[in-house]
């Protein structure tokens, strides 16, 4: 197979980086794998916002609070613990998109 068949580029490394054929098939398969994953986690992503924001509207039509912390603190420490720092980063993203726009919605779930 050529480097241009496997890509569609001409850029002398088939846009994976090696020359090596049998490494850029890998890599090739590697990627569509990902490309897959990424799939997955932004339909995961908008269903948790949805869902979230959902949380926040039923406490706040019930006299509740916008958000809740103790929530929050438990979410943050879970993918702290499992992600390490990147995880704080990652859970913190996760909440603002479960508040809604602007964070006006109140979900903290």
């Amino acid at each position: 197979m050529t480097t241009t068949a496997l890509t569609g580029t001409n850029d002398g490394l088939n846009g994976t980086g090696t020359r090596e054929e049998g490494a850029a098939e890998q890599i090739i398969d590697l990627r569509a794998r990902i490309d897959e994953i990424d799939a997955a986690l932004i339909s995961l992503w908008k269903e948790r916002a949805a869902i979230s924001q959902r949380v926040g509207a039923t406490r706040v039509a019930s006299g509740g609070t916008r958000l809740v912390l103790s929530r929050e603190r438990e979410i943050l420490d879970r993918f702290r613990n499992e992600l390490g720092a990147d995880g704080t980063q990652l859970a913190l993203l996760i909440l603002r998109a479960g508040r809604g726009a602007l964070g006006t919605s109140a979900a903290a779930e």
